[in-house]
């Protein structure tokens, strides 16, 4: 598809993030900093995802491309709006690490310390969003069901509205990775397959996140926030879920961890 077809409906996938995480901040400020870095980040992936709707990078070339054309960008806006630690340590990594090797890392599906993971996320997400169906040739495949794309384990779960009435519509899973989605059973456990409903606790605070909840599962004692669109349709599940902290350490509290951390580490 021509970057002309493509780049409108890119520029709104954007602004919708940039205009939820606005309306997030007001709603929840305990979250305004976290808030405040992903919007500077924003700036540096848009940049970076229109760039690599234009060169196209190979798959095989996507480590070496992100180190040196995003990762600077993603350094710099996390020193403008990041806490002090985490912006010394991206600055530690960008001047004396490795970097194509930590994306290579997340490529891979390794584990990483957490400001690994960061840098190399959030540098290598805008290039893998536009790569398209081409990112799984830059992608290793993780253990369990993954995306269809790239093979990335499951950030975030949504529920949307069917298009038939008396249809409950489906439950989404958006990829850690590339930002795809795609269809899971309802009352399924998306790290390990559980079915059992009394398996399968889910953590709400209908007071303060009405949309939000923790879907976690006994048997493998991981958990993933789920966003109810249908109750918040403004509502953009990756940026949602970077408010769903209480929801987070509450699940934690109780023995579970969650499938993968989000954006800024957070699980």
């Amino acid at each position: 598809m021509a970057r002309l077809e493509v780049a409108p409906l890119a520029m709104e996938a954007w602004a919708r993030r940039r205009r939820r995480a606005g309306q997030l901040l007001e709603r929840y400020p305990f979250a305004s900093q976290l808030l405040q870095l992903y919007g500077a980040l924003l700036d540096a992936q848009e940049r970076a995802f229109l760039a690599a709707l234009d060169e196209r990078p190979a798959p095989a070339t996507v480590a070496r491309y992100v180190s040196e054309r995003v990762a600077p960008a993603v350094a710099e806006a996390t020193i403008a709006a990041g806490p002090a630690a985490l912006s010394d340590a991206v600055l530690g990594q960008l001047l004396g690490g490795d970097v194509a090797g930590l994306v290579s890392a997340w490529l891979a599906g390794e584990q990483q310390a957490p400001v690994e993971q960061y840098l190399a996320r959030a540098a290598s997400s805008p290039v893998l969003e536009a790569l398209g169906p081409a990112a799984a040739q830059a992608c290793a495949r993780q253990a369990g069901e993954g995306c269809p794309c790239c093979g990335g384990l499951p950030q975030v779960s949504y529920l949307t509205d069917a298009s038939e009435a008396l249809v409950s519509g489906p439950r989404m899973l958006e990829c850690c990775r590339c930002g795809e989605s795609w269809i899971h059973q309802r009352m399924t456990c998306a790290a390990c397959g559980e079915l059992s409903a009394g398996k399968l606790p889910i953590f709400t605070d209908p007071d303060r996140f009405p949309h939000l909840r923790a879907d976690a599962c006994e048997t493998c004692r991981r958990y993933m926030i789920t966003v109810d669109l249908r109750k918040e349709p403004a509502g953009v599940p990756v940026v949602d879920e970077m408010v769903a902290l209480p929801l987070d350490l509450y699940a934690q509290e109780r023995g579970f961890a969650k499938i993968v951390p989000n954006l800024m580490a957070i699980g």
